[in-house]
């Protein structure tokens, strides 16, 4: 009987010192909330300035933008330690800590991939080969350069398509980068027929190219081309020369297809002539042989 008395009059009591205690943390409380509102402005105030001043100085979007919220990052976890300190809950902080000291091991574990792709956007910050808008291939991944983040690097493939690929990936597999110096060499092979001049052929295809002026010729840069194959009914004359990959891909796309149209017209225009495969059929019959030439293109044939 005595407990069921008694019960009420402790419960009470505890709910009294709650209520005093409370009241007498609401002044660290509020201060606490307003180092958290203060960290949060002071971070994002000195994150965009570092960003702007990065910017500035390297031109580099990348780099200023990543540095920018790792700065802002670190500045909104030190206005929660001192948050929680002034109001009086400093055990709970140095809690945190060693909780988190103490499951390390863990937690490394459970979120090596995270670590990983973290330190590896760190390192990608200060040393990476590739910058903003280039286009690179990373691994089976090809497209533009947009962002880079805490855990990926984002690409805009030309068809569209937005790929987040992990930054321990952009370290581990092998880049290429199409536009790092703005120059890009295109080939192509084009035959022409076994009784024309190879040597002439080659300075018509050589004038054809000079006369593209989005192909790009200079000491460094050198056209040229080559015999390649004596193929079954051609002598193959492989082709080629420099682009500007600024505009990678559509406008580098654009100049191969300008180069192979001029070059086509040009050999035609100076009596060259571009023969179509031909088989040979051989009908056996009696004591003779009557060989018989197939082309895939008659009439090309016959006024050859």
């Amino acid at each position: 009987m005595q407990n069921s008395v008694s019960n009420p009059e402790s419960i009470e009591e505890s709910f009294n010192n709650f209520y005093d205690s409370l009241i007498e943390q609401i002044p660290g409380i509020g201060m606490g909330l307003l180092i958290i509102i203060l960290g949060v402005l002071l971070g994002t105030w000195i994150g965009n300035f570092v960003k702007r001043r990065i910017s500035a100085r390297t031109s580099d979007p990348l780099m200023s933008r990543f540095l920018g919220k790792t700065i802002r990052f670190l500045i909104l976890m030190v206005a929660i330690i001192l948050a929680l300190r002034a109001a009086g809950l400093g055990g709970i902080a140095t809690g945190i800590f060693t909780a988190a000291g103490a499951s390390a091991v863990v937690l490394g574990f459970a979120f090596k991939d995270i670590g990983e792709n973290f330190i590896a956007g760190i390192i990608l910050t200060f040393n990476r080969p590739f910058d903003v808008n280039d286009t690179v291939e990373i691994g089976a991944n090809f497209g533009k350069v947009k962002a880079l983040e805490f855990r990926y690097t984002k690409l805009k493939t030309f068809d569209g398509k937005d790929v987040y690929i992990p930054n321990s990936d952009v370290l581990t597999e092998p880049v290429t980068n199409y536009t790092e110096d703005g120059f890009f060499r295109w080939n192509f092979t084009i035959g022409i027929a076994y009784e024309d001049n190879i040597d002439g052929a080659k300075e018509t295809v050589m004038k054809a190219l000079r006369s593209e002026p989005l192909v790009i010729e200079d000491q460094e840069h050198e056209n040229f081309v080559i015999e390649d194959e004596l193929a079954t009914s051609t002598v193959n004359l492989k082709i080629y020369f420099w682009v500007d990959t600024k505009d990678f891909r559509k406008q580098a796309l654009i100049t191969k297809g300008n180069v192979v149209r001029i070059v086509k017209e040009a050999l035609e225009e100076n009596g060259y002539y571009m023969p179509a495969d031909i088989q040979e059929i051989k009908l056996y019959g009696g004591e003779k042989e009557f060989p018989v030439r197939l082309a895939s293109n008659p009439a090309k044939e016959n006024k050859a």
